[in-house]
């Protein structure tokens, strides 16, 4: 079905608005890719409404693929590259006729190609675009098995070098490329795409080696290579990421990047890090393709989110956001800057590293061995006619006091700092040597936020959670007789952890005249935080409880993510 047919359906059939539409078309004219899957990624349609909807329309059946377990003699029929190139998926096979499962019925060269290749009369029915994926990934797995891998690198032979002896780096090089070492890196970078994990870590120890993924915050053990091969594996890695394979006393950088099927590329940043049983490798998957930049689908709350906004729209002040390594404010930040880069602003950054590149502003990578920090950044990008500076992070009052000039002298400044929470932002601030009046005319708002694990929604099933724990946790005895509480049973499709994917939580508090009064007279963080939670700013508790009644998350995330209030 053409893209102006499907989109003018869907508006007659008051799915969509014509609005939507258009802003549809405008962002598949720029990223590619078909107008469902667009409408979907927009938010803009369900996936299940679209399958359906095209059910009707052709009078086909719609299925849920995750409730089949396919034959893999069905799978053969249909070869992984027709598969690829049409997303169809051969679900059954009933005498002369082969039934498949696509997300456009519509497409006649794609059913005439597989009715010509496999010699069957072919029978269509519709699933949504995601499920189609799932499978095909499932199914035609086109890189070698970890099983398959890591049978053949038993029958390697590799000499185990001593950690104190030399070892030539030209010796090491050649192993490195051994077909199975080579194999087990590219299944090692490619299996963590498919799982969605946000970083990999490849670790010795004394009489072990393992390779694991974080996988929505929290890690799992994917697997153990032979002890033989630590020294290849550590290798291939570092000549990938292009970094010096002869000095293994010294952490070093690097980065690599891999094309994906479908033109999309993938980065990963790396870093290894000598311990005391060899080099420890970690790499961080950097997805452009996943970043969302819609301030609206982060997972802010209504009220928190018209905060954010308003205070990142005024023309001067500083705007921080909190939280440990990994908590997502780096999206924040660049969702901020996604809002505000127009034509009409000229926005500097300061990183360590760059992440993502991003049209229209000036990135700064940092590099602290040539005296390039960003102090030093900060005083250049002031020379520089500013109207928006983000500084990757406040580590140091020499920052800190430029950051806070700026933010008096007509720029907007956005940052990064390490606190557990809003209020004690404020602390840590003068605790660097800024002086209490300085932070309260400068800082416009600060945030603090957590990244809580999503309930998986295909398995997820109500929990029994007592009244009293749910009650002693923070919510009110009416709010803990009417929480339904739910958890993952655990699926196929969330790998049997119960969770899919991760939703902010988040403390919103912009300085209120009555806190910038509290700062002026020296108050600490407790009563800070108690008099912002008077004026109606959540607690990151609050805000977890808030993600739990809406059956966004589980009572065990609350717990893991946020402290109580009360201590």
């Amino acid at each position: 079905m053409s893209n102006d047919r499907l989109g003018q359906l869907l508006v007659r059939n008051k799915l969509i608005t014509e609005a939507q539409l258009l802003q549809a078309l405008q962002e598949q004219k720029a990223q590619g890719g078909r107008l469902g899957g667009v409408l979907i990624k927009l938010g803009f349609l369900k996936e299940e409404d679209l399958a359906a909807f095209l059910s009707r329309q052709y009078g086909v059946p719609s299925i849920n693929l995750n409730e089949f377990e396919i034959d893999p003699a069905v799978i053969r029929l249909v070869p992984p590259e027709v598969a690829q190139k049409y997303q169809v998926v051969p679900i059954n096979r009933a005498g002369s006729t082969l039934i498949v499962a696509m997300s456009d019925p519509s497409n006649i060269f794609a059913i005439d190609d597989i009715k010509f290749m496999s010699g069957y009369n072919v029978e269509v029915v519709v699933a949504p675009e995601t499920s189609i994926k799932q499978s095909i990934d499932k199914y035609y797995d086109q890189s070698a098995s970890m099983a398959d891998v890591m049978n053949e690198l038993e029958d390697i032979d590799v000499e185990v070098v001593d950690e104190d002896e030399d070892i030539d780096a030209s010796d090491l090089a050649k192993a490195t490329e051994d077909a199975p070492v080579v194999k087990l890196c590219n299944l090692i970078l490619t299996d963590a795409i498919k799982r969605k994990a946000s970083d990999i870590h490849i670790e010795p120890y004394e009489k072990s080696f393992r390779v694991r993924y974080r996988i929505d915050g929290v890690l799992y053990e994917v697997m153990k290579p032979p002890m033989k091969l630590k020294n290849a594996i550590t290798s291939r890695i570092k000549i990938m990421s292009e970094m010096d394979i002869a000095e293994r006393r010294l952490p070093q950088d690097g980065r690599i990047k891999i094309k994906l099927p479908g033109g999309n590329d993938m980065d990963y940043r790396v870093n290894c890090l000598p311990t005391l049983f060899g080099e420890k490798i970690c790499l961080r998957l950097l997805d452009k393709s996943n970043l969302q930049l819609d301030m609206t689908k982060l997972g802010y709350e209504e009220q928190a989110l018209a905060w954010f906004k308003k205070e990142i729209h005024k023309p001067f002040g500083m705007c921080l956001v909190t939280g440990p390594t990994g908590s997502g404010k780096t999206v924040s930040l660049y969702s901020a800057l996604g809002e505000l880069n127009k034509v009409t602003e000229n926005i500097s950054t300061a990183e360590d590293p760059v992440e993502f590149n991003f049209a229209g502003i000036n990135q700064v990578q940092m590099h602290e061995e040539i005296g390039l920090n960003f102090a030093s950044a900060l005083r250049a990008f002031l020379r520089q006619d500013p109207d928006i500076i983000m500084i990757g992070e406040i580590r140091d009052f020499e920052t800190a006091e430029i950051g806070v000039k700026a933010a008096l002298t007509g720029h907007l400044v956005l940052s990064t700092l390490h606190t557990n929470d809003a209020p004690s932002t404020i602390n840590r601030l003068l605790n660097m040597g800024i002086e209490p009046f300085l932070v309260s005319s400068a800082v416009n708002l600060i945030t603090a936020q957590r990244l809580g694990r999503r309930v998986c929604g295909e398995c997820k099933e109500p929990e029994e959670i007592p009244k009293e724990s749910l009650i002693e946790s923070g919510l009110t005895p009416e709010e803990a007789e009417n929480t339904v509480c739910y958890k993952g049973k655990g699926c196929s499709i969330c790998n049997d952890t119960g969770y899919k994917g991760r939703v902010g939580i988040y403390q919103v508090m912009p300085m209120f005249e009555e806190l910038k009064e509290m700062v002026l007279a020296g108050a600490n963080t407790a009563e800070i935080k108690r008099e912002s939670m008077r004026i109606g700013v959540k607690s990151m508790r609050q805000s977890a409880l808030t993600k739990l009644q809406e059956g966004v998350t589980t009572f065990e995330e609350v717990l893991r993510c946020t402290v109580s209030d009360e201590g």
